[in-house]
Order: structure tokens, then sequence, then C-alpha cells
């Protein structure tokens, strides 16, 4: 089997699901454009001998039943719905480039020993309705009915709503995963790190931790021109130093921290008056718990500071906190070794991955590891999203023989 065309032909055909005009795809949780993906990956995966079947909320699965040790399955995948005029990788890669290795697993080697399952999972990526993960947490049975009861889409849709329009409904009993004796994920960056490094492969060792917050400043609106410089309570002056400030001190600790200020709103947001309010978004990540936290401290010592100095009042609201992952040190050694089989040692990366993936919801429960593939300039949640086509192929490869040693090997 050629893992070149199979992957091509497979990305090409889900692509056409939610698929622009101008390239990428917009394929939201239970929307037309999602229901007609996973039905189809249904029917291919049963077309390819697979047995598949979906549980109460929409996630898919695909099984090859293990000869000996059936009650131990080796599962990958990833999540198959897209942001709003997202790429064509994001998450969709997972789940044909584990559709795609276990194809040519059985090909090559015929029944595993142990059980091999294809994951495609409902949701991940928050884009339709403001919750996230929500294939994954009702996976491990995290997601509760009451989170999601009073939200709705963009255009007032409500979730249950939505949910039933596309024929799935509530979780009306825990899942068991206790079966589950480990789980893959391989995905794109999403970043520039590989490419620049020159590197095939990324051997992802955890997942960062984030604060996500929303500061509000409330300092004085007035005229901008009768209004003198030092009599000025200006919410977006202490915006910035507040900005700049936590900006340089990221930068002199370096990487793996980021900070973000991904959304400001001035108000009244006009030419010719001072700011009286203010209010930011500021995202925090760092794959160390104790840095990232030493950095929480350092950012509300500086806005305090800041509005003081400024005269304005604040309001700090985080309402993300999660602590960061670590992946299985023993998977992620057989992901290592696989990836020096395929592409050599010179050419994979250990790296932390700065985004949030589904693996960081089961890395909790079972033992999880990931691997990335490079993305051409870093671009993702774009539709010019892409990876060289020989990367792709390097990273099914590489799953290949990871899927090989835990479900063929004793």
């Amino acid at each position: 089997m050629d893992i070149r065309s199979s992957f091509e032909s497979l990305d090409k055909k889900f692509t056409s699901f939610g698929g622009l005009n101008g390239g990428g795809i917009t394929r939201l949780l239970y929307s037309d454009e999602w229901s007609n993906a996973v039905h189809e990956l249904k029917h291919t995966l049963e077309k390819e001998g697979f047995e598949a079947s979906f549980d109460s909320v929409g996630n898919l699965k695909g099984r090859i039943e293990g000869s000996k040790y059936p009650e131990e399955t080796i599962m990958s995948g990833s999540h198959i719905d897209t942001v709003v005029e997202g790429g064509h990788l994001d998450g969709q890669f997972g789940v044909l480039a584990a559709l795609v290795a276990m194809q040519s697993l059985k090909a090559e080697h015929g029944q595993p020993l142990r059980s091999l399952e294809v994951l495609a999972l409902a949701e991940e990526e928050g884009s339709r309705f403001p919750y996230a993960f929500w294939g994954s947490k009702n996976f491990f049975n995290l997601a509760k009915s009451e989170d999601v009861n009073d939200i709705a889409d963009g255009e007032g849709i409500n979730f249950k709503a939505a949910m039933n329009n596309a024929g799935f409904d509530y979780r009306n009993e825990d899942n068991d995963y206790s079966y589950i004796k480990s789980f893959i994920e391989v995905h794109i960056e999403q970043g520039k790190v590989l490419e620049t490094e020159q590197k095939a492969i990324g051997v992802v060792n955890g997942i960062v931790g984030q604060k996500r917050y929303t500061i509000n400043l409330k300092g004085e609106a007035n005229h901008a021109g009768t209004t003198p410089m030092g009599l000025r309570r200006d919410a977006v002056v202490a915006f910035s130093k507040i900005a700049t400030e936590l900006t340089d001190k990221a930068r002199t600790i370096g990487d793996p921290l980021v900070i973000t200020f991904g959304r400001v709103d001035p108000v009244p947001n006009t030419v010719n008056v001072v700011p009286g309010e203010v209010t930011f978004s500021i995202d925090c990540r760092h794959i160390n718990q104790e840095a990232l936290n030493d950095f929480a401290k350092t950012i509300d010592d500086c806005i305090r500071t800041v509005s003081e100095q400024e005269g304005v009042e604040y309001d700090i609201n985080l309402w993300m906190d999660e602590a960061p992952t670590m992946m299985d040190e023993s998977l992620v050694k057989v992901v290592e070794q696989a990836a020096e089989q395929v592409v050599g040692s010179n050419d994979s990366k250990m790296m932390p991955s700065g985004a949030g993936h589904d693996s960081q919801i089961f890395a909790k429960y079972i033992p999880t590891a990931m691997l990335f593939v490079p993305s051409i300039n870093g671009v993702s949640h774009n539709v010019t999203e892409e990876t060289n086509i020989e990367d792709l192929v390097k990273g099914i490869e590489v799953l290949k023989q990871v899927l090989y040693q835990l479900a063929y090997e004793e």
C-alpha cells in the first residue's frame, strides 16, 4: 500500500466537507458539513474493515480487533472539527494519519495482537460554541450538560438543539476507557520551530500550561483637547505600559514563556476622547508550572503598580488556569525511537507543544504521546495552512512504526 497516495486521496475527499472556494475548511461542530464528514468517515472505516461506531455525542471510533490481547487497545486520532476558515490539516491530519497507518499495518502484517482504534473526536476547537474539548471531555466523562445547556452559536442556535439536529444527545451513561492501553496523536506543529531548525519530526514531551485573563481598567473619559496630560486618567496609556512591561519581562526570561495581548477594547474608542476604560486579554503559557505561577504573580504586580501610577481602577479575571500536561515518558521514548528509525536521529527534535490539544485531556487518564510534523511558515488556523507532503508521509510512517511496536510486538 502506498501511504502517500492513500493519504492524498482521503485528504482530498474529506477536505470537500466544509471546503471553501479559496481553500481551507469551515467545519463546525454539529453543522451539516461536520455531520456529512463524520458519516462519510464511518462509511470509509467500515469499507476498510474497521468496526465503526459513534458514542452519544458524536465521537467516532473505528476498531480492528486484536488476536491475542483484544482487551488491550492502542488508539490514535484527533479532532474532526475546524475553526472558521481553517486549514485542511489541523485535526483532520491526525485522524487520517491514524487511518492510513492502520490500513498499511493491516495490509502488511494482518491482524494485530492488540486491538487498534482510530478515533475522530467530535470537537476540540470551541469555534462554534464557547466550549472547547467537548469530544475528549465527554470521552472521559468530564463534560456536563449544565455547562452547555444555555450556550448558543453566533446565530443564536442553542447547543442542545444543534446537537439533536445532528442526531446526537447528551451522554446518558459514563464511557468506559479502561481498555485503552495507549493514545498517540499526530498533529501539525502550528509553529515555525521545526521548519526553522529543518527537522522533520517533533517528539512532544509535554503541552504547556495556560493562564488566560480578562483585564478591565477604568480611568476617566475626557476631552482630548482640553485635558492636560498631567491631569489625565487614560486607560489606554495604562494598558500600553502594562503590555510593554510584561512583554519586556517575558523576553528577558525567554523561551518557552510566551505572553499575548490578543484583544483590546477601548471605550469610547473615538479619536477625540481620552479613553476612560479598556478591557483586554492576556494569554500566558509555559511548560513548567512553577515558572507559569511565578509569571502570573508578575502579571498581577505589574497591573496593580501601573494602575496606581496612572490613577485607574483595575479588575483581574483569571478565567482559564490549565496546568501543563506531560506526556508518558515510556511512550515518548517509543516515539523518539520510531522517529530515529524513519528520519534519523538528527532530523527529529524533542519539544513542548505551545498549543492545546486533545492529548492534554487524554494524558490525565491514560498513557499518551504526541508527534508533530512541520508547518510551512508556521501558519495554522488559516486557509493557507500547509505542510509538504513528504513531511506528512514521514509523520504517518513514524506513527505506523509506533503502532507496530505497541500493537504487533509482544
